[in-house]
């Protein structure tokens, strides 16, 4: 009897969280985001600095960007 109502509560509450709406909407997590948990400051020239450092090298995705080839545009 007991194993009986502890599985239908562990049940219940589980199927209970499916209908919880998310506290946070979509477009508000930008707001939420911390800058200083950003890699850089500046991101887009940072990533200018990547896009050339991966062309110099010949390596492009070797540091987890997608992708191949030369590295032309």
């Amino acid at each position: 009897m007991q194993f009986k109502f502890t599985f239908s509560l562990i049940l219940l509450l589980t199927l209970s969280a499916c209908s919880l709406e998310p506290w946070v909407k979509p477009y508000e997590r930008a707001n939420l985001a911390d800058p200083i948990m950003s890699f850089s400051p500046d991101p887009l020239s940072q990533g200018y600095i990547h896009h050339v450092y991966q062309a110099r090298e010949g390596a492009r995705g070797a540091e987890g960007g997608s992708g191949g080839g030369c590295g032309c545009n």
